[in-house]
């Protein structure tokens, strides 16, 4: 009886994992206003996954866009497609096969690799484990709990002194299924310990600055895309009146709240949530910036995919008071980046640099008053999207840490 218990808890577990066999990735190029109406009605009529812009209403004319159709859905969406002559091609033939592909079967490292997507688990143990082994350059702050109560871990990294120092904030994770986001938290905390006393650069910085690290913002979609849906995007709070879970946390900030970009649809991917902050994860990031306004400096939040370095704003499209300074230290931490393996990355503010978006916490921070206020768009540009194999982390992440670096060294020589 108990082996036939156990056999049909798997076999529940095992049904309520969403498969994506047959499901394609394509990549369209609307240009003409008709080819947007027809990507806007598909997506009213059939379950599209957008992948790039993030929703249907996004979707200009003269822009790529990546969407994941299900397989059931194929020979429709193809037929309006070619009847339409618009341009398409087929990114990812088999969803579930990418998927698969993604995590190479190395085995079970006895040490945390930094060159595999880990799990929540693992990635809490690894915090554990850092802030115990590194005493004198790690301390670790629970700064609230998720929807599903799992603790929101920030990372202090830097000398120990006696009087407070300004910092900078770093987060990773916003979107679940962006797992190339988490893995480069992971890898900057590590290779700041490392490179303390050996890399003049990281140790100045660590010496006389700060770096909070918060490296899974949201952790209940994060342990969600690892159990149950690989493409899972938002937390998973429960919606009053409705049967779709979840909130687009970067859209659940004081920063033009819902007016562009973002949803009042639950069931949307990029659902701007009740209020302002209405997501217990958002509240405790905008509380824990909030709390330490007077020190945090610098916000950069690491996000997939596009290969673009972006800054506020993307809720309007007027430029932000310091424009000029922000474009030259993105250009500046592009160019750097690019010098390793030659990636190339766009730089500029989001709202015509990618498209508009209201409620996303780089344009909250900066009117909050943090002037030097980023969102890296890791790799790739849509061969792979969220579902960047784990051969790339290192070459991602090398190159990441260079840009990153050079935001910091500017931080720090022009502190205000």
């Amino acid at each position: 009886m108990k082996v036939l218990l156990f056999f049909g808890l798997v076999a529940f577990a095992l049904a309520d994992v969403t498969r994506f066999e047959g499901d394609k990735v394509l990549r369209l190029k609307p240009v003409l206003n008709e080819h947007v109406k027809v990507i806007r009605e598909l997506a009213n009529s059939v379950q599209l996954d957008f992948w790039t812009p993030e929703n249907a209403e996004q979707v200009t004319v003269g822009m790529s866009v990546d969407i994941r159709v299900p397989a059931q859905y194929l020979d429709m969406v193809f037929t309006v497609l070619q009847q339409s002559g618009m341009q398409l091609e087929v990114f990812i033939d088999d969803v579930q096969e990418a998927v698969d592909r993604q995590i190479e079967n190395k085995g079970s490292p006895r040490a945390h690799s930094y060159t595999k997507y880990n799990t929540w688990s693992d990635i809490e143990s690894w915090m554990n484990s850092m802030a115990t082994a590194n005493s004198d350059m790690i301390s670790k702050e629970v700064i609230g709990n998720t929807y599903e109560g799992r603790p929101m871990v920030v990372l202090k990294i830097g000398k120990k002194s006696g009087s407070t120092k300004p910092a900078i904030f770093m987060d990773c994770g916003f979107h679940a299924r962006e797992w190339i986001s988490h893995a480069f938290c992971q890898w900057f905390v590590n290779e700041a310990v490392t490179a303390y006393g050996s890399d003049s650069q990281m140790t100045s910085l660590l010496d006389q600055m700060d770096v909070f690290v918060l490296p899974v913002f949201n952790v209940d979609g994060y342990v969600f895309t690892h159990t149950n849906n690989r493409m899972w995007r938002k937390t998973r709070s429960r919606n009053a009146g409705s049967s779709c879970l979840g909130t687009d946390p970067n859209r659940n900030f004081n920063a033009g709240w819902c007016t562009t970009g973002a949803s009042t649809n639950p069931c949307s991917e990029t659902y701007c949530g009740t209020t302002p902050e209405s997501e217990i994860e958002s509240k405790n990031l905008a509380d824990f910036i909030r709390k330490n306004k007077s020190i945090i400096k610098a916000y950069i939040t690491i996000h997939s995919y596009s290969q673009m370095l972006l800054f506020p704003y993307s809720y309007t499209y007027e430029l932000a008071a310091d424009h000029d300074e922000l474009m030259a230290v993105a250009k500046g931490a592009s160019s750097a980046l690019r010098s390793l393996y030659g990636t190339v990355y766009t730089s500029g503010p989001g709202a015509p640099t990618i498209y508009p978006a209201a409620g996303g916490s780089d344009d909250w921070a900066y009117d909050l008053g943090v002037k030097y206020s980023y969102t890296f768009e890791l790799r790739d540009e849509g061969q792979y999207g969220f579902l960047l194999p784990e051969s790339q982390i290192k070459p991602t992440c090398e190159e990441t840490m260079l840009a990153v670096k050079y935001i910091a060294a500017h931080v720090q020589k022009n502190l205000y």
